[in-house]
C-alpha cells in the first residue's frame, strides 16, 4: 500500500515538473525574441523644462532635431541648446539664439545618436536670459525615443 502512494506521489510531481519545465522554455523564448523587453513599449518623450515645451522632435543616426516653443510671457535671448549621451561630452546644437514668446524654434545636434531602431536617452541642456536680464538661466530636459 506504501508502494501505490509513493508511486502517485512520484507521477503527480512528474506531471507538473514537465508542466512547469514547458512554461519556463515558454518564457525563454519569449525573452529571447524581446517580446518581454519593456524598452520597447515606453513611449517617446522630450520634456525641458516648465515654459518651454518641445512640440517636435526626430533622431537619426546623424542628427537629433528638436522643436523648442517659447511660453515664458518674454522674449528669450542668448539661447543655445546642447544634448549628450550617458556621460559623453554635450554636443552644442545649432539654432536662433532668440526666441520670441509664443514662437517656435528649431535646433540641430550633429553628432553619432547610434544605430537605427535603437532606443536613445538623450540628455538636453538649455541656457537661456529672459528678456533683457543679464542673468543666465540654465535648465536641464531630456529626449527618449528610438532612432529612426
Amino acid at each position: 500500500m506504501v508502494e501505490k502512494k509513493g508511486q502517485a506521489a512520484m507521477e503527480f510531481l512528474m506531471t507538473y515538473g514537465w508542466a512547469l519545465l514547458v512554461v519556463l522554455v515558454a518564457i525563454g523564448a519569449l525573452a529571447f525574441f524581446g517580446v518581454l523587453n519593456p524598452g520597447q513599449f515606453l513611449p517617446s518623450s522630450c520634456t525641458i523644462a516648465p515654459g518651454i515645451s518641445c512640440d517636435d522632435f526626430t533622431v537619426t543616426s546623424s542628427t537629433v532635431t528638436v522643436i523648442l516653443r517659447n511660453g515664458m510671457g518674454e522674449g528669450l535671448n542668448t539661447v543655445s541648446l546642447t544634448a549628450s549621451v550617458g556621460s559623453g561630452t554635450p554636443v552644442d546644437c545649432a539654432g536662433s539664439v532668440t526666441i520670441a514668446d509664443g514662437d517656435p524654434q528649431t535646433y540641430t545636434c550633429e553628432g553619432s545618436w547610434g544605430d537605427s531602431k535603437a532606443k536613445l536617452k538623450a540628455d538636453l541642456g538649455l541656457t537661456y536670459k529672459v528678456g533683457s536680464s543679464t542673468i543666465s538661466h540654465t535648465k536641464t530636459g531630456q529626449l527618449v525615443t528610438q532612432v529612426e
